[in-house]
């Protein structure tokens, strides 16, 4: 420390100043957009973001709504699933569930939401070369290994580099529309603390 200069010790004196001043005003932005911005976002904001910028939000994967079953390969009665697994009608989709909760090692109906078709098949032992070729030609599939029998019936699926559905990125446009509301209220409150 003796041998530090007087001007270096003044730049790390005036370093030091800055870092300090830099938290407080960061803690003070922090308090007060705690305090005073808004965080309600609201559906019909949501959507006329969304339907704004529809060309922001296409699709890097393909996404499915589908239904997935795996059951070892000894389950008693599994002519049962194949007649119901494809349907959509309410009985045989109450018998289905039924005939699954007693039998079934995975039962997941993706119908409501979408997911990630890639995520789907991490669980089947199926090799697909052209996703998007695959998805238009085949709505249901059963397969098997040495354990287990797969089925999978795909009701609904979206493309990658198509606009994804509205449901898929809810949350990423609610993040967006806070973020530049924070960036608008920070910029505001920066302009009214220099006018001050």
């Amino acid at each position: 420390e003796e041998n530090l200069t007087p001007d270096y010790k003044a730049e790390v004196n005036r370093q030091l100043d800055e870092m300090r001043n830099n938290l407080l005003i960061y803690q003070y932005q922090q308090q007060m957009i705690i305090q005073r911005m808004d965080t309600v976002v609201t559906d019909s904001e949501l959507q006329d973001y969304y339907v704004s910028n529809l060309n922001t939000f296409l699709l890097t994967t393909n996404l499915v709504k589908a239904l997935f079953i795996k059951l070892p390969v000894t389950t008693p009665d599994i002519e049962k699933v194949r007649k119901l697994y494809k349907s959509s009608l309410p009985e045989d989709i109450r018998e289905l569930e039924d005939y699954c909760s007693r039998f079934a090692l995975r039962y997941d109906d993706y119908d409501d939401a979408w997911v990630p078709f890639t995520h789907l098949l991490m669980e089947v032992p199926l090799e697909i070369e052209n996703q998007e070729e695959w998805l238009a030609r085949n709505s249901a599939v059963e397969l098997k290994d040495d354990k287990f029998t797969y089925f999978v019936a795909i009701r609904e699926y979206k493309l990658r580099n198509s606009v994804a559905p509205f449901e898929y990125i809810h949350g990423q446009v609610r993040t967006i529309i806070l973020n530049n509301r924070r960036n608008d209220f920070l910029q505001k409150l920066e302009d009214g603390i220099y006018n001050e």
